[in-house]
């Protein structure tokens, strides 16, 4: 693993004067992330693939329209690529039988549509098996988009997930508090697959029997179904934040073009209209793209509408409003830079003052 490693990362090195990358391996998976030129993006991945370790390497393609979605590159090994209370290392990772099985994008839309006509059946028929479709992601990615039928995850960071742990007779947060664990699929996605690959050993390890993954995650369901099933837009871990379902649409489209072209959307399937909801006053929110909270110590991502936006200078609440580490809001939905970069504007206004 570490030779192997070290391969990519020469060659990541070597290639650095147009890839910006977000690469992080640990024992049980590689994660690399990059964004670059089209043409030499994919010649790296073709590299890739003639190496046999890598030959059936999902490569996962979305459009970057201004520029470089990572600020730079950035190479590190992690015990775990996702973080949880606790820890992972006790979890058997390695083992795919302690995994949760990997659906195809239409196997995973067979299994949805399947539970859509299960839930229309009267009621009392238990005829059939029992499916539950589980959001392993944040609340916030949800609150931009999801599986029509999957409830918001109660969490606002992954490592405190904590579905089907609860010991408590009745917890209404936990949707898989009471499910029968011997008849139910549990249909769990995120947005690469990384975290239910993670999280299905320990649903595994609490007895849960029949455990389903999107393979790929749902960027690679985007891309090869369209927006069948989903409702709004993807948030993506990097500049860009949210993505439409007609750009990885596109994506598939022209997979094996050889030239780049516009970025117009093609709309291979229309979505289902979704409005998020203002953080501060709850109001509908069009344009689903989170922001940072302007105080630098809270930090928080969440949509908000212009007026609360102008109101609250770009904060998400009146405390924050007052903190004294704040930096200035920011127009559109432009990205911070690093907190020394405003302290030492704020600094230096301040000498040129007295």
């Amino acid at each position: 693993m570490l030779s192997t490693c070290k391969c990519v990362q020469e060659q990541l090195f070597s290639d650095c004067t147009f890839f910006h990358c977000k690469y992080t391996h640990a024992e049980y998976q590689i994660h690399n992330q990059y964004s670059g030129p089209r043409k030499d993006a994919m010649a790296y991945a073709d590299w890739l693939r003639r190496d046999h370790r890598f030959s059936d390497i999902l490569v996962q393609v979305s459009p970057a329209p201004c520029g470089h979605a990572f600020p730079r590159l950035k190479l590190r090994y992690k015990p775990s690529l996702v973080q949880l209370e606790g820890g992972s290392c006790h979890l058997p990772l390695v083992e795919s039988s302690m995994r949760a099985s990997p659906l195809t994008p239409s196997e995973w839309r067979e299994k949805l549509e399947a539970r859509k006509r299960l839930e229309s059946e009267p009621a009392g028929d238990t005829s059939g098996r029992n499916v539950l479709l589980l959001d392993v992601r944040n609340g916030y990615e949800w609150d931009i988009g999801h599986f029509e039928g999957a409830k918001r995850p109660n969490v606002d960071c992954f490592r405190s997930t904590s579905f089907g742990l609860s010991e408590q007779e009745m917890d209404s947060s936990d949707p898989l508090h009471g499910v029968d664990k011997e008849n139910t699929d549990i249909l769990m996605y995120c947005t690469g697959g990384i975290r239910c690959d993670v999280y299905s050993t320990i649903l595994r390890k609490k007895g849960f029997g029949n455990l389903y993954t999107l393979k790929g995650g749902v960027s690679n369901y985007l891309t090869s179904e369209g927006c069948a099933e989903w409702v709004g837009n993807l948030f993506v871990f990097d500049d860009r934040l949210s993505l439409p379902p007609a750009k990885f649409a596109e994506e598939g489209e022209r997979e094996d073009a050889a030239q780049e072209q516009g970025g117009i959307d093609t709309g291979r399937s229309s979505p289902s209209r979704w409005l998020g909801r203002c953080y501060v006053c709850g109001s509908e929110v069009e344009e689903l793209k989170h922001r940072n909270c302007a105080s630098i110590d809270c930090n928080r991502l969440f949509l908000c509408c212009r007026w609360c936006l102008e109101e609250l200078r770009g904060c998400c609440c009146l405390e924050c409003r007052s903190a004294p580490r704040l930096r200035p809001l920011l127009p559109g939905h432009q990205r911070y830079d690093k907190w020394h970069l405003y302290r030492d504007a704020t600094s230096s206004t301040l000498h040129i003052s007295s």
